[in-house]
This record gives structure tokens, C-alpha cells and sequence, in this order.
């Protein structure tokens, strides 16, 4: 199991974070990679493609990867709801900037959530595979899971770079 990727957080232990929600529960990714929350746009699926990337969408006369972070915390899918949204990041990764979206079932808000109240994902007791995520940050009686992306995204940006190498 790889470490997680430290969580850049200010000299006074924060970081401002947009919070949506899939499958119940509640994720957390920095701010500054947001681009643009968006109602969910047209997928085309590719076929043969990573589940956690099956479909792509177009954004502004690009087309970019649609993920679907379900299968990958172990959530089950859930039907679209009135709520759904999708999240247009630009992700560093591997020397360059990935932009990809990902679906959730609803967007919350930009919220600062404190180190202090963080820790790491424990190593048992937890349906969620443990090195994808950064950390458990506590906040008002609940848990935010704070996911590890470069963790999640960085295999397939890989087999990709080396499929297209291999060309």
C-alpha cells in the first residue's frame, strides 16, 4: 500500500474544500482544483474503458473523462437525482494537469475543515479502501472522507501514458 498524499493545508491547520455527497456519504476535495460545478451534461460511454472512467463528456468543445468514484469506494450506484452535479477538476498528475470530471449524487458547499480535526484513515473497521484516502476529517457529528486522487487517477493516467508511448 502506497502512503496517501499529504493534504496541503495552511500554516493555520486549515483548508477550504467543496464537499459533495456519494452513495450517503460525505467527500471533501480542495477548492483550488475546481473549475466548474456543472448539471449533469450527455455521457457517451467508451466502450472496453476503466468503469471508473467508462463514459466521457463534453465540456466546453473538450472532451473529458467522467468518473464514478462509486465503484471505487465501494458504493453502490445510485440513480440520477434532481441533485446530481458533476465536478470539472484540473488534477496536477504526473508533470501535467489532468482535467477530468467526476459525478456525484449532490454538491454541498465550500467549507474550511480543520488538521486538528483530522486523522488517518484506520487500518480496520472501514468499508473504504484505506489508500485512497487522505484522511477522516470529524466535522458537526459527522465524517468527511478526504480521498487521495492522485492515488485514484494516476494508475490509469500511467497505462495510458505507456499505451500511448508504446504507439
Amino acid at each position: 500500500m502506497t502512503e496517501a498524499h499529504s493534504i496541503p493545508w495552511a500554516d493555520d491547520g486549515t483548508i477550504e474544500v467543496l464537499t459533495f455527497d456519494i452513495s450517503g456519504e460525505t467527500l471533501a476535495i480542495e477548492a483550488g482544483l475546481v473549475r466548474e460545478i456543472l448539471d449533469p451534461l450527455p455521457e457517451t460511454q467508451v466502450p472496453g474503458a476503466n468503469p471508473l472512467v467508462g463514459s466521457v463528456i463534453n465540456f466546453r468543445g473538450a472532451v473529458i473523462p467522467l468518473a464514478d468514484l462509486h465503484a471505487t469506494f465501494g458504493m453502490p450506484p445510485q440513480d440520477m437525482a434532481a441533485d446530481a452535479r458533476v465536478i470539472v477538476l484540473e488534477l496536477p498528475l504526473g508533470g501535467d494537469v489532468l482535467r477530468l470530471a467526476i459525478g456525484t449524487d449532490r454538491v454541498n458547499e465550500v467549507t474550511t475543515l480543520r488538521q486538528a480535526d483530522a486523522e488517518p484513515p484506520p487500518a480496520l473497521g472501514v468499508r473504504w479502501p484505506r489508500g485512497l484516502l487522505r484522511a477522516l476529517v470529524r466535522r458537526a457529528g459527522d465524517v468527511v472522507l478526504i480521498p487521495d486522487l492522485v492515488a485514484i487517477f494516476d494508475p490509469l493516467n500511467r497505462a495510458n501514458t505507456d499505451m500511448s508511448a508504446a504507439a
